[in-house]
């Protein structure tokens, strides 16, 4: 149970405070409603460009980590297809540093072109180094464009391609800032040694004069149900070949979203599930498979991903993936089954939010999601889960029709 406080300031800010004493340290996470999703599908890869961006100074404070750094403390940031996350922990005594910082990046980044051009630099090089010039860098850009036929999932948190980035102008930049970048469409979350007082208090002084920014509209394409079977194959410079299936699943709202997630860890979470039993120990297919979920806000991909043993065909290889799946939607699996995968989602939901930092990043989600509360109704739901729902869900999302099947072969 994640205990916290919240309020809202008047431009629209919500603001969540979680308290733990045990610590001496306390963390800020700001989390802004913008993700890939949002942007143009000519001009992909700002919200990842903007990540960058925002640690290039503000009007206020031309280096963002030499202050932090001085206050003890430090940060980082990620984007997904779903938002971008910034956060920073430092002694719980130095928290004003932190959101001197965090409020002036909210006011006015600097907008220099120099750090525009750096940084749309070293996104570039990002591109090149993790995507194209990396043994089976480009499979999720493969994947995503065979899975997707509307909706924005369909690129890569990268972008789609190297020239957008290239092409980025300023006045785009100010756009995407002042579209996204302001207190309504932020959540921050302060945990650790503080109190709702002292954060209030801070709040108001740091967050509080910030203008609004104007309310947004969305309206993403919904992605069509799938009703044929997707299929590419393409060959690259790589050791061994690989297979990826990928099913259209619900979102994270779903009620039927912790089933799904649960059958993928049947599937291939681990060394005992049954794929990694039977394709891996068994019958000696593959070096490495695995199952799991895209996690997504909107319905996102059930995944099987794996490296195949040298002499096994692709075709071999999706043959008796289908065979695994085919058991599944045959018999009901066991209660015991059910149960270990079950133990092991609790455990690592229980451990994860053993840090500060990690609780602040879930209550931030969650808020999102509508409820800060759900963070604290995970684990029910889980435990929720029946084998008819994974019997269910083996029958109505592990069908061809519903599936996307990347054969990522190695060249001759």
């Amino acid at each position: 149970m994640i205990n916290y406080e919240r309020f809202t300031l008047e431009n629209g800010l919500r603001v969540l405070v979680h308290h733990d004493d045990t610590t001496p340290m306390a963390c800020m996470n700001i989390l802004y409603d913008v993700g890939a999703r949002d942007e143009d599908p000519e001009k992909t890869g700002f919200a990842h460009l903007f990540e960058h961006l925002m640690f290039g100074g503000s009007v206020n404070i031309p280096n963002y980590d030499t202050p932090l750094q001085q206050a003890g403390g430090e940060n980082n940031a990620f984007t997904n297809n779903d938002i971008t996350n910034y956060y920073l922990t430092l002694p719980a005594a130095n928290l004003e540093t932190g959101f001197w910082l965090e409020s002036d990046r909210m006011l006015s980044l600097a907008f220099s072109e120099k750090s525009l051009e750096v940084q749309r630099n070293v996104v570039i090089e990002e591109f090149k180094q993790r995507y194209l010039n990396q043994p089976y860098g480009d499979e999720w850009l493969l994947l995503r464009e065979l899975a997707y036929s509307v909706h924005p999932y369909r690129w890569a948190t990268i972008g789609k391609e190297i020239s957008h980035i290239e092409q980025a102008q300023m006045s785009d930049v100010r756009a995407f800032f002042e579209r996204f970048y302001h207190p309504a469409n932020a959540i921050l979350v302060v945990a650790g040694n503080v109190s709702t007082e002292q954060v209030k208090a801070l709040c108001h002084k740091w967050f509080a004069p910030i203008p609004a920014g104007k309310p947004l509209s969305r309206n993403w394409p919904s992605e069509p149900p799938q009703k044929e079977p997707r299929f590419l194959r393409v060959n690259r410079s790589v050791p061994a070949d690989a297979i990826h299936k990928v099913y259209h699943m619900d979102g994270r709202l779903s009620n039927r979203y912790f089933s799904q997630d649960l059958l993928s860890d049947i599937l291939g979470r681990g060394t005992s599930s049954r794929l990694y039993r039977s394709l891996v120990k068994e019958q000696s297919l593959f070096s490495e498979i695995n199952a799991y979920v895209t996690g997504n806000i909107e319905p996102g991909l059930f995944v099987i991903s794996g490296r195949l043993r040298k002499g096994v065909t692709p075709e071999q290889a999706d043959t008796a993936i289908q065979a695994e799946i085919r058991l599944l939607q045959e018999k009901h699996i066991e209660e015991q089954e059910l149960e270990k995968v079950k133990n092991k989602a609790e455990s690592s939901h229980v451990f994860g939010e053993m840090a500060v930092l990690n609780k602040a990043m879930s209550l931030a989600f969650a808020e999102l999601l509508g409820d800060a509360n759900l963070v604290n109704l995970e684990l029910e739901k889980i435990r929720a889960v029946s084998t008819a729902d994974i019997h269910r869900e083996a029958n109505s999302l592990l069908i061809e029709n519903n599936c996307s099947t990347l054969y990522y072969c190695k060249e001759s």
